[in-house]
């Protein structure tokens, strides 16, 4: 048998028999790009109705579909890994390939080992208990006014595996995960990581983040979260606050969005980032979203003029 683990978006899956659970667009992306790679896939879901147009392509493909109530009852005698989408992370049939020892990967981990290694983009993550994506187009759109090619991955974007797969490599990834994905997330390791609000599990967006972990300085849980991670070496923890900002924070002076984080001055200044009125509305977490996104963009090199116009833009 072929172990999945040791390949790559280079190899031939061929020989691999990959079972995807659930059909959202999620699985729909992870079953596509497998076939793509040469695996025999199956895939399954208990709802019956809904993306007969997928199931139709996938099935023209070469993919067995079985879908409606009991579907996923039984995992297939035959199968070699099984790949669940966001929610399915407990469900009887990842037990069931628990207990057989098949490898067992979320959507995350999956995208993960499909990167291309001559091009591995990195990862910008955000996370949270409310939805990380209003943070993450932000930050694409900042990430865009910098010139880098980028696209908003995850819940509200695209689905990650399709994602990675684009032929056209990315520079960087502006990707929105929730606590979901992240039990699943297997080897994945963001360049830097944010969290919102705690929830969860998110505590392990952290690990092993090059650059910075982003938190609000108004929760001390997510404080907690970032001391207890496992970073790389010289990674950095950077508050951000509605208020006035300490040295190694980003904030709110008057009307303005400061950064004392990453400039060099940082011990006796702030520098500018934008206006209020840059921003779509004022609402408390509409700033907050604004400012977790700059920080991940600051922390990939991002000049202060571009986190402006990328707020702009995404405004308008």
């Amino acid at each position: 048998m072929t172990d999945p683990a040791a390949l790559g978006r280079h190899d031939s899956w061929t020989g691999v028999r990959a079972v995807v659970a659930g059909f959202g667009a999620a699985g729909f992306a992870a079953a596509d790009n497998l076939l793509h790679l040469g695996a025999t896939v199956t895939a399954l879901d208990e709802t019956a109705e809904g993306r007969e147009d997928q199931a139709e392509l996938l099935e023209v493909l070469g993919a067995t579909i079985r879908r409606g109530t009991g579907a996923t009852a039984n995992l297939p005698d035959d199968a070699d890994l099984v790949v669940v989408s966001p929610g399915w992370e407990e469900s009887p049939l990842v037990w069931a390939a628990r207990e057989r020892g098949l490898p067992t990967w979320g959507e995350v981990e999956l995208a993960w080992r499909l990167r291309d290694p001559a091009h591995p983009a990195p990862w910008l993550c955000v996370t949270g208990a409310r939805d990380p994506g209003r943070a993450v187009a932000m930050l694409a759109a900042v990430l865009r006014a910098e010139g880098r090619r980028t696209v908003a991955a995850g819940p509200g974007g695209l689905p990650l595996v399709e994602v990675v797969m684009d032929p056209e490599p990315y520079d960087v990834l502006a990707v929105g995960l929730s606590a979901e994905q992240l039990t699943g997330a297997g080897p994945m390791a963001a360049e830097s990581a944010a969290v919102l609000d705690v929830a969860d599990g998110i505590g392990r967006v952290y690990e092993q983040v090059e650059r910075a972990c982003v938190y609000p300085l108004a929760d001390p849980a997510t404080e907690d979260l970032v001391r207890e991670a496992d970073v790389v070496e010289g990674a950095r923890a950077i508050a951000v606050t509605l208020g006035t900002p300490g040295v190694g924070m980003l904030g709110v002076v008057e009307d303005l969005l400061v950064d004392r984080a990453f400039i060099a001055e940082r011990d006796t200044s702030a520098a500018e980032l934008c206006s209020l009125t840059d921003l779509p509305d004022t609402a408390p977490e509409v700033v907050h979203d604004a400012l977790v996104a700059a920080a991940l963009a600051r922390a990939h090199g991002v000049g202060q003029a571009a986190v402006r116009d990328g707020l702009r833009a995404f405004s308008a």
